[in-house]
């Protein structure tokens, strides 16, 4: 098993023992606890707190029980978002099976989402009180950022989509994927760890542009996942397509297509999800190709990452080698190469 694989699995295990205790201590509830452990207990590639733990470990970890519990608290939060996403997108699976919303309809799925994102805080709380208020200042700081940052994403990808937004340029898909995917997925845990393993004494920002390179990479390959034959993370193939995201790859081929496709293009993305047909969905998948527009996401994506590590070696390239730096390295080869 490759450096990365290891200690995402012995880290993941940490994480996902924790989460579940915290799951488990509260009273039993009716209609919200099997609910609450459902996408926890699904698996997951537990990225996210391995970033934080691995940071902590990589800045001084003089608090390994605290980001332990800080990466439960990213765990979370993900899963708790990802309920609340599938409604929003009106997903049909999740990590290979159907969506929450799905088996339990709307209304439980969605108090489920605000339980388990509530239930958050119990471990980041006490992950950080015992380390003094400097630390509890950068922690909620650094989490307000992100909460807002990652409500602002949502916001604009769902925006766009409501109000079929189709003036849209590559530049509007970078910021969007900044918010919503980069700032949750990669600089929120790298800082979190940071702050906890250093006891505040590092500046957060340190990790900011390599968090950002890092998640535009992994936003567009997740794109170009979903257009693909074999998606291989449990969610439908062209679903982004039915649900007219936009994507990088939309915006791309809405440029380079003939006046007369653009119009087919903007009645298809004008159209309700029920309406949308298969037969269309696939006409827009085969467009994509014909037009360039899956090699320009890939290009993008290559050179996204191209800048993630660049940026590595200027925040982790001073380091000792070890294991968690070679994790933290790898992980730009890892986007495009996870199973």
């Amino acid at each position: 098993m490759a450096v990365e694989g290891a200690l995402l699995q012995r880290y993941g295990a940490a994480t996902r023992a924790e989460v579940m205790r915290y799951l488990a201590a509260g009273s039993p509830s009716p209609f919200l606890d099997e609910m609450l452990a459902e996408y926890p207990s699904r698996g997951g590639k537990m990225l996210r707190p391995a970033i934080c733990l691995a940071n902590a470990a990589l800045f001084g970890n003089e608090a390994p029980s605290a980001a332990v519990r800080a990466a439960a608290a990213i765990e979370m939060l993900h899963n708790a978002l990802l309920i609340h996403d599938d409604v929003q997108d009106g997903s049909e699976l999740r990590r290979g099976k159907p969506t929450l919303h799905a088996l339990h309809g709307v209304p439980l799925a969605i108090n489920a989402g605000d339980a388990l994102l509530f239930a958050a805080f119990g471990p980041l709380i006490d992950a950080v009180s015992p380390l003094g208020s400097h630390v509890i200042r950068q922690v909620m700081d650094v989490t307000a950022m992100m909460a807002r940052q990652t409500a602002e994403g949502q916001a604009l990808e769902l925006g766009w989509r409501d109000r079929n937004v189709l003036d849209l340029a590559e530049a509007d898909y970078m910021r969007m994927a900044l918010k919503k995917t980069a700032w949750m997925g990669m600089i929120w845990p790298a800082q979190l760890g940071l702050i906890i393993g250093s006891r505040g004494r590092l500046d957060p920002e340190m990790v900011l542009r390599f968090g950002y390179f890092l998640g535009l990479a992994f936003q567009i390959e997740d794109d170009l996942r979903n257009l693909s034959e074999d998606p291989g993370y449990g969610k439908e193939q062209n679903g982004d397509l039915a649900e007219a995201k936009r994507t990088l790859m939309l915006i791309h081929v809405r440029g380079a297509c003939n006046e007369d496709e653009r119009a087919r293009l903007d009645w298809f993305l004008g159209l309700r999800r029920e309406e949308r047909s298969e037969a269309d969905v696939l006409w827009l998948a085969r467009l994509m190709h014909e037009r360039g527009s899956i090699e320009h996401g890939r290009h993008v994506a290559a050179a996204m990452a191209g800048a993630a590590e660049h940026e590595f070696a200027a925040v982790y390239g001073a380091l000792p080698p070890s294991e968690e730096r070679t994790f933290i390295g790898s992980l730009v080869r890892w986007v495009f190469d996870r199973a």
